[in-house]
C-alpha cells in the first residue's frame, strides 16, 4: 500500500465524531513516543554516570558515528516503514532512541537537574497544547507544509552559521525561531497522524496499526526533542558550565 493514499491531502480532515475510528493508532503513537522518550532519558543518565560511556561519549569518530547512524536510522524508517516488519521497526526506533540519549547525555554537564526539569515540563505543556490544537482544528494544516520545510531549512543553515559565530544574540533568535517551528510542527504532525489513523485503508489492518504508530511516535518524538532541546538553548547553558 503506497503511504501517499494515507496522506491524501483531498480527504477531509477526520472530526472527532471519527474518534472511534482514529483511536487504535492514536493509542500506539503516544505510547511508543513515551517509551522512546524515557528510554533516552534513561540512556543519557546512565552515559552521563558512567566514566567509560561519557569518555566514549567526548570521543569525535564515536561523535560523528552517533550523529550519521541517527541520520541513517530516521531516513530508513521513514522511507522504509511499509516494507519492514514491525518488530524490527519498532527496534530501529528503539535504536534510535538510545543514540540520541548517549549523544544527550552531555546536558546533564552543563545545565543543573532543575532547570532540565523545568525546559522538560515546559516543553510538555507546549506539545500537548499544540497536539490537541493539530487534533481539534478543521483548518488543513498541510498549507504550511512549505513554509515548515524551508522554516528547518533556514534554522540549519543559520545554527551552521551560529556555530561560525560563537554564538550572541543569534543564539537566542534561532532558540526561539525552533521553538515556534517545532511548535508548528507538533500541529502538523498530528493532524497528519489523524489523517492515517482515519483512512479506510487500516481499518482492521493490525500490521499496518503498528507500522504507523512507529512511524508517527517517530515525528512526535522529534517535535518533541527539538522543542525541549531549544528551550534549553534558552537558557543560555545552565549553572555548570
Amino acid at each position: 500500500m503506497a503511504y501517499s493514499n494515507l496522506l491524501d491531502r483531498t480527504r477531509p480532515i477526520p472530526t472527532t465524531q471519527t474518534y472511534a475510528d482514529v483511536q487504535p493508532l492514536l493509542k500506539w503513537v503516544y505510547v511508543w513516543m513515551f517509551v522512546g522518550l524515557l528510554t533516552t532519558a534513561l540512556v543519557a543518565f546512565i552515559t552521563v554516570n558512567t566514566p567509560s560511556l561519557l569518555e566514549l561519549r567526548t570521543q569525535p569518530l564515536i561523535v560523528f558515528g552517533s550523529i550519521f547512524l541517527q541520520l541513517g536510522l530516521v531516513i530508513g524508517l521513514s522511507w522504509g516503514i511499509q516494507r519492514v516488519s514491525p518488530g524490527l521497526a519498532a527496534g530501529l526506533y528503539m535504536i534510535y532512541a538510545a543514540t540520541m540519549g548517549f549523544s544527550l547525555s552531555l546536558i546533564f554537564l552543563f545545565f543543573d537537574i532543575g532547570e532540565i526539569a523545568i525546559a522538560f515540563g515546559t516543553t510538555s505543556i507546549l506539545f500537548g497544547i499544540m497536539s490537541v490544537v493539530g487534533f481539534t482544528t478543521d483548518v488543513d494544516l498541510t498549507r504550511f507544509r512549505n513554509l515548515f520545510f524551508f522554516g528547518l531549512i533556514g534554522l540549519i543553515v543559520a545554527s551552521l552559521v551560529n556555530v561560525l559565530l560563537a554564538g550572541g544574540a543569534l543564539t537566542f533568535i534561532i532558540s526561539i525561531v525552533g521553538v515556534i517551528l517545532f511548535m508548528g510542527l507538533t500541529a502538523y504532525d498530528t493532524q497528519n497522524i489523524k489523517r492515517m489513523a482515519a483512512s479506510p485503508e487500516i481499518q482492521g489492518d493490525g500490521t499496518m496499526v503498528a507500522r504507523l504508530s512507529i512511524f508517527g511516535a517517530l515525528m512526535l518524538y522529534l517535535d518533541f526533542i527539538n522543542i525541549f532541546l531549544f528551550l534549553l538553548q534558552l537558557m543560555g547553558g545552565g549553572g555548570n558550565e
